[in-house]
């Protein structure tokens, strides 16, 4: 052998080494993606195993009706941000306040026309606020919707690999 046909042999093992080691580190498994290690039992290696994977995910898919590939969306409610009278409450309020301060400085009237804007305008921006609490509550109801259902799929797909006689964490 020459050392050029030695050097490009030791070359090609090299590069050999290093793509193997490079598809090893790059490859997942259905578990891994779903934040799940499954230890196999003795005598399953990795071509079981991925089948095994993919039977469970595909039972737990049709057991959930979710698809980790393709989760579902949950919409949250939209909050009804239409008037709804708070206004013209917070307004009359106002104007009885304004009135009872306008009586003291005799002027009842302005006293009432001044209560009633401020009254109107503390009434529109209560409602506001609530419509922006009840809409982030609904947010976090979607929200939540969309982890139980990924955590049910999770259940579901970990009790198949354990029937399997994976122990899976």
């Amino acid at each position: 052998m020459t050392t050029n046909t030695v050097f490009k042999s030791f070359a090609f093992l090299i590069v050999s080494v290093f793509t193997t080691v490079s598809f090893a580190q790059t490859s997942t498994s259905i578990s891994k993606s779903l934040g799940l290690y499954a230890f196999p039992p003795d005598g399953k290696d990795a071509a079981a195993q991925d089948a095994d994977e993919m039977a469970c995910f595909n039972w737990a898919k049709e057991q959930t009706g979710y698809d980790p590939l393709n989760p579902t969306q949950v919409q949250a409610a939209q909050v009804d941000k239409s008037a709804d009278g708070t206004a013209v409450v917070g307004a009359a309020k106002g104007a009885a306040a304004g009135a009872a301060i306008g009586s003291i400085s005799g002027d009842m009237g302005k006293g009432a026309a001044y209560g009633a804007i401020i009254g109107g305008i503390s009434g529109r921006r209560a409602k506001k606020i609530g419509d922006q609490k009840q809409q982030q509550q609904a947010n976090q109801s979607a929200a939540a919707a969309e982890q139980n259902m990924a955590a049910d799929y999770k259940k579901a797909f970990s009790v198949c690999m354990e029937s399997k006689g994976y122990t899976v964490k």
